[in-house]
């Protein structure tokens, strides 16, 4: 695991069609491995969390978006190995079909029915899913394992 100075940042981009969520299996990172979680990863230096998105949506899927067309949903601070933040999202529009590029890290990708997504999915992730859309500016907060 990479050392990363201050608070690490992570986000999380949900796409969504016909009812359908698109998630992705963990494998062989040692971080939620075998459970299902939305396309995303690490904000790096010198990237803002809307480019960081978009560059992990399209290494994980080929998916490709602009950074302007994400929606914000939300954010979770987390205590897990170590204090964490992650930032929620919702493309709004994108190109291409999902592909699993990454299958030394991911084992399986699909579209998940809304209203029944699997058991086996990263806790802090179902939170965020859970929590839905807030109308208007902003998004929801949550606090986990403090």
């Amino acid at each position: 695991m990479i050392k990363r100075a201050g608070i690490p940042t992570g986000v999380h981009v949900l796409c969504e069609r016909e009812g359908r969520v698109l998630l992705l299996r963990r494998a062989r990172t040692g971080f939620f491995d075998g459970l299902y979680s939305l396309p995303g990863g690490h904000v790096e230096q010198g990237e803002s969390i809307l480019q960081a998105a978009a560059r992990e949506l399209e290494e994980e899927t080929g998916l490709r978006i602009e950074p302007d067309d994400f929606h914000w949903l939300g954010i979770i601070h987390r205590r897990s190995d170590t204090n964490r933040i992650d930032f929620f999202l919702r493309a709004l529009h994108w190109q291409g079909e999902p592909v699993l590029r990454e299958p030394g890290k991911c084992s399986d990708m699909g579209w998940f029915v809304r209203d029944d997504l699997p058991e086996d999915i990263v806790p802090y992730v179902k939170v965020a899913l859970e929590a839905g859309e807030c109308v208007g500016q902003g998004g929801w907060i949550r606090e986990l394992g403090w």
